[in-house]
């Protein structure tokens, strides 16, 4: 097998389990197995992690021990956003080779189910998505992946190519909610995800574009990101019905045609069902609870339509023309670097408000 073989750290990983307790241990692959290019599966290459952004989903597993029906029920490796160097490569891989940089998609899907064969492969009745449980994910040194499932970033950096994963999260929501040219958007959140969408946004050329958030800070990041952006904080007590009026005001008096709800939070999606105009949509990236109330019959007479994401499929060439021309610039979003032996730290800065942590990144200097 065609490896590289001058690295000298050991494997880690970044573990959580049923407890909630969080730390750093020994991985697979062993670092021996690295160096000799084996256990390599066909179609499978060995890549170095270098650059991993902490995931909301990965503090809430964390702390939570769930996200719906994916519970943690044993050690389990966080992480999914990364992006590394190539090591070694099965006989069976022609079209990557060791050296080369690449942005790691972090599915495994089975390529003949119904979803799958029809392009929609996040449906798959039998993926295996790394860091949703029992899965393990990618906030380790080394990892075995198939080759089709890492895409070549060239020179773009380790930290940019890590940001693909959320970037094909924003890009799968702009696709199936049709943003166009000029249609007034609401975006809910002022989270990673929701600023990646209002990034997204920006570039379409729509307006207005309100975006909301508990958080003061984060609101004042987004104007900084995007300064024609309109802000709206979600205060306390204040109804549904209310937040929408103060949002339509705020847009100029122009109804959002689309909502992009990044936060899955009961109340959110309530206000974005108020906001949007007759026939509008209301378009949910964000998870929540298993089961939430809604103003159903705003939804009826109104003919809003009510979409929902999961995941993305398709987005990591698109994304990374995207970053690579610079259309969309995600460098700003970084706020907060830890190398992976400061997991824990890094962990604890991107799950309290008050660090002002946009996104976390956890990156790992292997020699090579």
């Amino acid at each position: 097998m065609s490896t590289t073989t001058t690295i000298s750290k050991s494997n880690v990983g970044v573990y959580t389990n049923p407890a909630h307790d969080l730390w750093i241990a020994e991985s697979k692959p062993t670092l021996e197995d690295v160096k000799k290019g084996e256990g390599l599966k066909d179609g499978e290459v060995t890549i170095a992690i270098k650059s991993t952004g902490i995931c909301g989903s990965d503090v809430h597993f964390w702390h939570a021990g769930r996200i719906g029906p994916m519970i943690v029920k044993d050690t389990h490796i966080l992480g999914h956003e990364s992006a590394g160097v190539i090591l070694a490569v099965h006989p069976s891989v022609h079209t990557l080779k060791p050296g080369d940089r690449v942005a790691i998609e972090p599915n495994i899907i089975c390529g003949q189910c119904e979803p799958c064969l029809t392009g929609r492969y996040n449906g798959c009745e039998k993926v295996e998505f790394l860091s949703t449980p029992p899965f393990h994910g990618l906030l380790r040194r080394y990892v075995n992946h198939p080759a089709v499932w890492c895409h070549k970033i060239g020179n773009m950096s380790y930290e940019n190519g890590s940001m693909l994963e959320p970037l094909s999260v924003a890009l799968a929501g702009m696709e199936r909610s049709g943003v166009k040219l000029g249609d007034p958007v609401l975006i809910c959140g002022a989270g990673p995800i929701g600023l990646v969408t209002l990034l997204c946004c920006n570039a379409a050329g729509a307006e207005p574009m309100v975006i909301t958030d508990i958080d003061e800070g984060r609101l004042k990041f987004a104007k900084e990101l995007v300064p024609r952006a309109r802000l709206y904080k979600v205060e306390r007590g204040v109804t549904p019905e209310q937040a929408a009026e103060d949002i339509i005001k705020l847009g100029g008096g122009v109804k959002p045609s689309v909502a992009l709800e990044c936060t899955g939070v009961e109340s959110s999606i309530a206000s974005a069902i108020w906001s949007v105009k007759f026939g509008g949509k209301v378009f949910v990236i964000g998870v929540g609870k298993s089961e939430m109330s809604m103003p159903f019959m705003r939804l009826s007479t109104q003919e809003i339509d009510l979409q929902f994401q999961y995941r993305y499929s398709n987005t990591w060439p698109r994304a990374i023309r995207l970053v690579e021309s610079g259309v969309i610039d995600l460098k700003r979003l970084v706020t907060h670097r830890f190398d992976i032996e400061d997991a824990v730290k890094a962990f604890g800065t991107a799950a309290d408000p008050k660090t002002g942590a946009i996104k976390v990144q956890i990156q790992s200097e292997v020699d090579i």
